[in-house]
């Protein structure tokens, strides 16, 4: 999308800032191409359609897969719209949170602000716990490794621990690994259909991928089970709001970032379509690769078609670009620790808060959220089904957190004003449909995943919902309502700012 009218000049990124409330403290060394790749590196197709194919395979099959990807892409495109065009008006790390304190007041940018959290390190969990399997499918094939709950975990800390070392080294390094990710993605999609096209003697028809359904839940009703297979794409489509969290680190951010999260979602939706296809059509024996000795359906896929070597090489490119997405959501999350501790919405938020005055890298928010989403992942001990719901955890936190500032900016009486980047009369018919999508998938994702319920494949997703809401309720109480002080109080300040780049 584009915007609606020119708008006149605007002011200074960190100008803009200020008369936002904010003094920079960040390196602003992210171009328009670097802020686009952050969201599409934490989107990462290679990371949630592999990551997630088995559930998919579970749930609906072949059919709610594929069109699956294009229903809930074009709705995701609605979402990522309209939150684009509120982004463009509040430029700032903490974006979510922000938004939604400025257009709401305080107690929605407080638990906005809760969510997003908990989504963005649900999101870190996800990815890496997801890269660790591969990781593990990849040890297996070489070395006869076999994955365990335990073992697994411990290559989820080391990969933790490598994302942590390099957003450490400053934002400079991470605009360029999420540059090269994004040619990493779109080569890597390219290999992997190419060669599953190429290589073996026998492929699936175009019926069969288009009408083929498979439901290994347990529930019995294929519209409940069609609805759950929705998860798989909508998973992959979250973490777009990196463009927001990057903002401050952007040069022309009030344009950079808003076109950086609808280009991301645009980009991954084409490409995601082709490598679900590519990867269905190669599917040989449906249940030998729902029950893989490696543990991972798509790796089977690769060994069926392409034999071991051509299965270890694909692989390596799943894996590197899995890591690139980890590593992107890390960052993302640390400036959302960061910017919610300098308004003071996170207990210590004296120690969150902190900048390295080396690096301009937010040091306490990264090792917060790597341990806080390994802490997350402790489940899977003890639970065969505990990554499905780390999943569900990830879209039920940072879903409804996408969709409240769109709402408080629709309400009458809202105080918004369009940046530079709007939709013009567009924005209010985008904005409804992209809140009533976010609605209806809040709940879908909070649903019992099998059946029958049990305390293994119980859906723990609304718990930790609830438990971070609860949280942050508590928090609130006890010293959030005197702590969390955003600066966008200055009501008078922001809407003469907003009157000047319209």
């Amino acid at each position: 999308m584009s915007p609606a009218h020119a708008a006149p000049p605007i002011p200074s990124d960190d100008e803009h800032l200020r008369r936002l409330g904010y003094e920079p403290k960040l390196s602003r060394r992210m171009g328009a191409f670097g802020n686009f790749a952050s969201s599409f590196s934490v989107i990462s197709i290679l990371s949630g359609c592999m990551t997630m194919f088995a559930f998919g395979l579970n749930a609906g099959g072949p059919t709610v897969m594929f069109w699956g990807w294009i229903g809930v892409g074009a709705m995701v495109l609605f979402v990522g719209a309209a939150l684009a065009e509120v982004t463009s008006a509040y430029p700032t790390s903490g974006a979510l949170f922000y938004m939604a304190h400025a257009l709401g007041g305080p107690r929605w940018g407080f638990v906005v602000g809760w969510l997003n959290l908990l989504g963005l390190i649900g999101g870190i969990c996800g990815i890496d716990y997801g890269a660790a399997s591969f990781v593990g499918a990849f040890l297996n094939m070489q070395f006869g490794y076999e994955p365990t709950a335990p073992g697994l975990l411990g290559i989820f800390a080391v990969i933790l621990l490598l994302h942590a070392a390099l957003n450490l080294k400053g934002v400079r390094l991470v605009s360029v690994l999420n540059s090269v990710s994004v040619w990493w993605h779109l080569g890597g999609v390219a290999l992997i259909v190419g060669a599953l096209a190429v290589v073996p003697d026998h492929h699936r028809g175009t019926g069969w991928l288009m009408t083929h359904f498979v439901n290994n839940t347990g529930w019995s009703n294929p519209v409940y089970v069609s609805a759950l297979g929705l998860l798989l794409a909508q998973y992959t489509f979250c973490g777009y709001d990196a463009s927001a969290h990057m903002s401050e680190e952007t040069t022309q951010a009030s344009v950079s970032a808003p076109r950086g999260i609808v280009r991301s979602i645009w980009v991954s939706w084409i490409a995601g379509a082709v490598l679900l296809a590519g990867l269905l059509l190669a599917v040989g024996d449906y249940d030998a690769v729902l029950d893989s000795p490696t543990g991972v359906p798509p790796v089977q896929v690769f060994l069926d078609a392409l034999g071991v070597g051509g299965a270890k090489a694909l692989l390596l490119v799943v894996i590197v670009a899995q890591l690139f997405c980890g590593n992107a959501e890390t960052a993302a999350s640390s400036r959302m620790v960061l910017g919610f501790a300098r308004d003071g919405g996170l207990p210590a938020s004296g120690l969150w808060s902190r900048v390295s005055e080396r690096t301009g890298t937010p040091v306490p928010g990264v090792w917060l959220s790597v341990v806080a989403a390994f802490v997350l992942a402790l489940p899977s001990l003890w639970s065969p089904v505990a990554y499905g719901a780390v999943t569900a955890v990830n879209v039920v936190g940072m879903t409804p957190a996408y969709a409240v500032p769109v709402y408080l900016r629709l309400r009458r009486g809202s105080p918004f004003r369009p940046g530079p980047w709007n939709l013009g009369g567009r924005g209010r018919p985008v904005g409804w449909i992209a809140v009533g999508w976010v609605a209806l998938v809040t709940v879908l994702v909070c649903l019992p995943q099998s059946y029958p319920v049990t305390v293994d494949t119980f859906n723990y997703a609304p718990v930790a919902a609830l438990a971070a809401l609860a949280l942050a309720a508590l928090w609130w109480r006890l010293r959030g309502r005197y702590d969390y002080k955003p600066p966008v109080q200055q009501s008078a300040v922001l809407v003469e700012l907003s009157e000047e780049v319209v």
